[in-house]
């Protein structure tokens, strides 16, 4: 893998996002539709949290233990009423365009994340670099992106 190499050449440039005001209801949505699993929480075009399929799941796991004939609704009753802001992580670390793959993979390993959003010098996301990335920079399999 090319440390040096620049995130600006490796990361997603087509990033679905949530603002912090949807609710939970449209974070379900988009990770039963989409192919994704971080979703960066974007308000005026800024970061200011991100949300995971493992923050996801975790959640929906907490609501029932019991599958019962009502739990389903109750279920999609509370994520009606959750809004983004209240279930994201933040604050967010985020990587610059410029920035190598080196220093993001080392971002990664210390603090065991999967996904960074990649912010402009004005802070406006203008991508994602996730794991599989770098991976796919590592073994050379290019990727429609």
């Amino acid at each position: 893998m090319e440390k040096w190499a620049k995130v600006l050449d490796i990361m997603t440039r087509e990033v679905i996002t949530v603002g912090p005001l949807e609710p939970m209801t449209r974070v379900k949505e988009l990770f039963e539709k989409e192919p994704i699993h971080h979703l960066p929480v974007v308000e005026d075009g800024k970061v200011v949290g991100m949300l995971s399929k493992t923050d996801y799941l975790r959640l929906l796991h907490g609501f029932t233990l019991f599958k019962t004939q009502k739990s389903d609704s109750y279920n999609e009753a509370v994520m009606r009423s959750l809004l983004v802001k209240e279930v994201m992580t933040k604050p967010v670390v985020t990587v610059k365009p410029e920035d190598t793959v080196g220093y993001a993979a080392d971002i990664f390993k210390e603090n065991l994340f999967h996904a960074v959003p990649v912010v402009d010098a004005a802070g406006q996301l203008v991508g994602i670099l996730s794991t599989f990335d770098l991976l796919v920079h590592a073994y050379g399999q290019p990727v429609n992106k």
